[in-house]
């Protein structure tokens, strides 16, 4: 099984693009989804953020107040580079028991859904190739005020708090132009799975599996029998 990275700028799509590809039975590890869940009530990070950002980030039940958090980090990089090196960890150990789950179910590639995948660097060294979701500019800034409801000020702030999308780009393997209709884009979605699904690259690194295992076990099978000889 390899690795395949997906990312993209804020509301370029890759949302839309995540879900062509589950259509196409493809196993997707959502960072986002895992971010959630890793800051729930209770959960580690959930109380180092309530530590370093107070109590006036989080609502009655115990829940981050998503709407507050998002308006300091995104207007304060030293308080956003805080809050990932609070969740990015969590994040990592999470995605990393998905990608077990998923070579053991014999998958030939899994999609790491990651909207800070060149930001952090963490999955990069990992990743067979990457696919970028990109558009227009001013369809990005139109998309984004209208789903989360905002002025054209925060909106252009959230923007500028990631990388910019042409650095991104310039960056991928696969580029996925979302400015379009859906078909046009569910094409470029299928074009690309087709030639990860015929790659043989998963071969490599299930033949490699399996010679540790073999070195793993054999060791262990040589050790027991030299403990119990006579």
């Amino acid at each position: 099984m390899f690795l395949v990275g997906l990312t993209g700028g804020i509301s370029t799509g890759k949302s839309t693009v995540s879900k062509l590809f589950t259509a196409l039975s493809v196993p997707i590890i959502d960072a986002d989804i895992i971010a959630r869940r890793v800051v729930q009530p209770g959960r580690r990070a959930n109380k180092r953020i309530r530590k370093n950002f107070g109590d006036e980030v989080f609502q009655a039940d115990g829940n981050l107040n998503r709407e507050l958090l998002g308006k300091i980090i995104f207007n304060d990089a030293n308080k956003r580079r805080q809050l990932n090196s609070i969740t990015h960890p969590e994040i990592f150990r999470e995605m990393c028991w998905e990608i077990l789950y998923y070579f053991g179910k014999g998958y030939k590639f899994v999609i790491m859904d990651s909207p800070l995948l060149f930001e952090s660097g963490t999955w990069v060294n990992y990743l067979k190739c990457t696919i970028v979701v990109s558009c227009e500019e001013n369809l990005q800034l139109q998309r984004l005020m209208q789903r989360n409801q905002l002025s054209e000020t925060d909106a252009v702030a959230r923007i500028k708090a990631q990388m910019p999308l042409s650095e991104k780009i310039s960056k991928a393997d696969y580029v996925i132009e979302n400015s379009g209709t859906l078909e046009d884009t569910k094409r470029q979605v299928t074009e690309i799975y087709n030639k990860l699904d015929n790659s043989k690259a998963y071969l490599t690194v299930r033949i490699s599996a399996f010679i540790l295992f073999a070195l793993f076990t054999g060791g262990v099978s040589v050790m027991i029998s030299w403990f119990f000889s006579p």
